[in-house]
């Protein structure tokens, strides 16, 4: 017994430490799952009034998942595009609608409930006639056994179900609350059930998993002129991530003006939803966290999924976390910054002890990376402060010190685009 029950654990132990293979497009769908589950299962309550509900944030935090889409993938609600500076551009451009909304209620309330509906609506439609009338959709997929096949029906009920939340949204009485919640109940299955598709495809051949690509593929054709002015760009997923946080923190910053003026109303719990559904992003996806990198193991894994179950709560419900989600991005910023500063400053005092006998010749470029990681990871330390111990920064001066937090990440990541080129120039 005891030989057997050793074994049965060295079996069971690499399943959470072992790597993770999840791709963003997957990581992205689950998301979208997870969101479409719990708001099915909060509208039971949000009906009864037994739970407040927040429609700015909900929606806002949805624009924010198709802005990701756009940046990191190239991916839009009506199909696949070439990843240009443009397309990205239009992406930023969601993601500050959604964020405005879910900072400050009340606002933008209609326009991005009329967005939403337009994008379900209209996107699923879009989606639903490509996956039939496309010679390499359901046409080509058909062909093949197994869970390619499966994946013409999970696209299809993605797109349709995707128009039917798109037709509620835009006119909320064709349904009560209780159907619409076991739509949406059914909308995050469909989700679960097209990432699970996508995965087993990747899996299987990885070529196909690509081309796959979350349900379109990249067979947008442009004329060659068209193609000059929206050039391709080559840029990966974490640059993609902190332009969107760069662009949260910007915003925000110059949001706290007029909200500490008292000019505008604020919603702490649609901000910590969103950073809390990006830390999930960075780390399902990338293995990034707040507290540095890590492999990304399933482990983290499924840390990343009770982020973004805790963040997209928050986004729905608010009130309902704000307590504890303030303590924990703020801990978050904190020990990540000192843990940040001590494994940038630590080598180099060991390098002072033992100096090497030739030392060595850092790149200017690296060198202001490291500055500007330095100011971000004091300025973290601070907004960490700020979270735990409201008031301890007077208001303004925190809004200033969010805004210089943004503009800094946009300098880093203009750096990093930098070094990225000097390295594929060294490659060649």
């Amino acid at each position: 017994m005891m030989g057997t029950s050793n074994k049965s654990i060295e079996k069971r132990q690499p399943v959470l430490s072992g790597e993770s293979d999840l791709t963003l497009e997957v990581v992205i769908l689950i998301i979208f799952g997870i969101f479409m589950l719990l708001f099915g299962i909060f509208l039971f309550q949000i009906h009864t009034g037994a739970l407040p509900y927040a429609p700015d944030s909900t929606y806002g935090l949805f624009l924010l998942l198709v802005a990701i889409q756009m940046i990191t993938m190239g991916k839009t609600p009506f199909g696949d595009l070439q990843r240009s500076w443009f397309l990205i551009l239009i992406g930023i451009c969601v993601a500050i609608v959604g964020m405005a909304a879910s900072f400050i209620p009340g606002y933008l309330s209609f326009q991005v409930k009329e967005i939403v509906g337009f994008i379900l609506l209209a996107g699923g439609a879009a989606l639903l006639l490509q996956l039939f009338v496309r010679e390499d959709k359901a046409r080509t997929w058909k062909q093949y056994p197994g869970v390619i096949r499966q994946l013409i029906l999970a696209c299809g009920l993605v797109y349709a179900i995707s128009c039917i939340c798109g037709l509620i949204t835009l006119a909320p009485g064709i349904t009560t609350d209780y159907q619409t919640a076991v739509i949406l109940i059914l909308y995050s299955m469909s989700f679960f059930y097209i990432a699970f598709c996508i995965q087993r495809v990747k899996r299987q051949d990885p070529l196909t998993g690509q081309t796959d690509s979350g349900v379109q593929e990249e067979q947008v054709q442009q004329a060659e002129g068209f193609k000059k002015i929206f050039k391709e760009v080559t840029l990966s997923i974490s640059v993609g991530v902190v332009l969107l946080v760069a662009t949260l923190l910007t915003l925000l910053g110059i949001l706290l003006i007029p909200v500490n003026l008292g000019l505008l109303p604020f919603s702490q719990d649609g901000l910590l939803g969103m950073l809390l559904v990006i830390f999930s992003i960075q780390m399902m996806a990338l293995g990034e966290t707040p507290l540095g990198p890590y492999k990304r193991s399933w482990f983290l894994i499924i840390i990343g999924i009770i982020f973004a179950t805790l963040g997209i709560s928050a986004c729905i419900v608010p009130g309902l976390l704000t307590s504890l989600l303030q303590v924990l991005v703020g801990l978050l910023n904190i020990i990540g910054g000192v843990i940040l500063l001590f494994m940038r400053f630590y080598p180099i005092l060991q390098a002072k002890r033992n100096p090497p006998e030739q030392p060595a010749i850092s790149h200017p470029l690296l060198l202001k990376m490291g500055i500007t990681q330095t100011i971000l990871n004091f300025v973290s330390i601070a907004f960490g402060i700020s979270m735990l111990i409201p008031g301890i920064i007077p208001g303004i001066i925190n809004a200033n010190i969010i805004i210089v937090n943004g503009l800094l990440l946009f300098v880093l990541t203009s750096f990093i685009l930098k070094a990225e080129v000097i390295a594929r120039e060294l490659q060649i």
